[in-house]
């Protein structure tokens, strides 16, 4: 591979915008240049009018994910190739731990999964699904092997589900380790109560599953795992946050000093409860945490927390679900249409990310473009142990570069997009602001509307601890 040059655009960063051309040699950023240079390249990439951004960092996916008696359609092909024509160079996906089966086979299986399969790199968090003696071993195995986060669940009992104890022996394990907890904070146990009660009513349509996983309990559980990590000393990070209850303790934990984190996702700042009505039509948007009443006053409230840093990073929690039938892995969605908990939990949304927080946060004027570089690349990069390899365009870094046109329009659609699934969550959405050339380890692989990379250009990310402390 050449030099390659990107001449003429505007380069964004988390901090600074920057009239400069961008030189890339051996899958490295070498220099960033004054338009008065006279340097030569192999390759010239005209980014005129055009605004070069480090690539997406997409922190919470779910490729192939066996749940709810299906699995995510979405392989890490598949999956992988979508993230890139959306403008993402690297996702963190979750390995899987579950009852009965060590941590470092699940991580093991993960890893045979994706190899030689992934258009961009890609690294994994370990959901710990068992916590026993030998877990709490191979933690600190897995954190040798740069798998330096894991999750854990207070909600789905009888699935992932983990109880007060067990949380805390493994927040033990992770703060002695350096590692970061990351927590899907629902409170499992009352919400299966809530659940059992509306199917005795005969309320069984999807709407049902919004009105029963109330905003009340993720606020419950994110206040009882802050406390578990304020007395365990370990880094948390609230997954895919979407309630203003919840988001109300971060704030406070964070106002203490404590090392508290937590991202949200496109679904929750786009989309509402709304969403789920129309009939089963509804099941397309059944993710859990659900989608918010925006008469409450969640939506604007995420915003803010975005605006303030006190949410730190957008990912999408991509674990999609076809309506129909799915090619390879049958039925999805229509596992619930008699029984709303039956539908699998998970929307489509990897391809979508950056687009929809350029067109509905930049040029809605809901963020900056610094911020929108920052939640998108640069926070994520820091909290789980890539940065400056990733995140950030300057000398040294993987040349992951994204070329945005702010101009471009387009339409999302079902008909267009790359993911494996059968329906859009923002079917028929017009966006201003259009990824048009991506970069991975300098090899474009997205150019004049064709991808052009490969399987296997993605490498696996051997991660570091979180960069990103108080």
């Amino acid at each position: 591979m050449g030099k390659t040059l990107i001449k003429g655009g505007t380069v964004i960063t988390a901090i600074e915008q920057t009239e400069a051309d961008v030189l890339i040699d051996d899958r490295k950023v070498v220099a960033l240049l004054a338009r008065d240079h006279s340097v030569e390249a192999d390759e010239v990439i005209d980014a005129t009018a055009k605004l070069v951004i480090p690539g997406g960092i997409d922190v919470h996916t779910h490729m192939e994910l066996p749940f709810g008696g299906t699995f995510a359609a979405d392989t890490f092909e598949t999956g992988t190739r979508a993230a890139a024509w959306g403008g993402t160079t690297t996702i963190v996906d979750f390995a899987v731990q579950t009852v009965g089966e060590s941590a470092m086979e699940g991580w093991e299986a993960w890893m045979e999964k994706a190899r030689d399969k992934c258009a961009i790199d890609y690294g994994f968090h370990m959901i710990t699904g068992d916590i026993n003696d030998q877990t709490l071993k191979e933690m600190e195995l897995l954190v040798r092997e740069g798998v330096t986060s894991f999750k854990m669940f207070m909600a789905y009992p009888g699935v992932f589900y983990s109880d007060d104890g067990q949380i805390v022996r493994a927040m033990q394990k992770a703060a002695e380790d350096g590692a970061t907890v990351c927590m899907h904070a629902e409170n499992g146990i009352a919400i299966d109560v809530l659940v059992a009660q509306a199917l005795d009513r005969g309320e069984t349509d999807p709407m049902n599953h919004g009105l029963v996983r109330r905003s009340i309990l993720e606020g419950e559980a994110t206040h009882r795992a802050i406390r578990l990590a304020e007395m365990t000393g370990a880094q948390l990070y609230i997954v895919h946050l979407s309630a203003k209850e919840a988001l109300d303790e971060v704030i406070d934990a964070r106002d203490r000093g404590l090392n508290v984190f937590a991202e949200t996702c496109p679904q929750y700042l786009f989309l509402s409860l709304d969403n789920l009505g129309n009939g089963f039509d509804g099941a397309k948007y059944v993710c859990s945490p659900p989608l918010r009443d925006e008469s409450a006053g969640h939506q604007e409230r995420l915003w803010q927390g975005l605006r303030t840093n006190d949410l730190q990073v957008v990912s999408t929690d991509h674990c999609p679900f076809c309506m129909g039938d799915h090619h390879t892995f049958g039925t999805q969605k229509q596992l619930g249409r008699d029984d709303f908990s039956k539908i699998p939990n998970g929307m489509p949304g990897v391809e979508n990310r950056m687009e929809l927080l350029y067109s509905g946060g930049v040029e809605d004027g809901r963020i900056s473009l610094n911020r929108f570089v920052e939640i998108t690349a640069t926070t994520p990069a820091k909290m789980f142990g890539m940065y400056p390899k990733k995140g950030t365009i300057a000398v040294g870094s993987d040349a992951d570069i994204v070329i945005l046109d702010p101009a471009g329009q387009h339409v999302i659609s079902v008909d267009t997009h790359h993911m494996d699934v059968d329906y859009s969550a923002y079917e028929g959405w017009e966006m201003t602001g259009k990824v048009e050339t991506v970069l991975s380890k300098g090899k474009v692989v997205i150019a004049d509307d064709q991808y052009v990379g490969s399987p296997g250009d993605g490498e696996y990310i051997s991660r570091g601890t979180s960069q990103y402390t108080i």
